[in-house]
């Protein structure tokens, strides 16, 4: 499954929500620097879709904030 979402680093609040357009907002706590906010985005959208962090791979947008995700739920 391939979603798109945006990430929201340095956040109080981490989280993920479904907006009404079909998209993701991932909050993470991590600073957008050396890879820690991909990190806690694949982090916290495993935990999300509960699937190990293996099953999940920024497809597009890896260093900016709209990101497009792939999720294989089959492991």
């Amino acid at each position: 499954m391939r979603i798109e979402i945006t990430v929201k680093p340095g956040s109080r609040r981490p989280g993920v929500e479904k907006l009404p357009d079909g998209t993701y907002r991932v909050a993470v706590n991590a600073p957008p620097r050396e890879g820690r906010a991909n990190e806690a985005v694949i982090e916290a959208l495993a935990g999300y879709f509960d699937v190990p962090k293996s099953s999940i791979r920024i497809r597009m947008g890896s260093s900016g904030r709209k990101k497009v995700v792939e999720i294989d739920e089959r492991e």
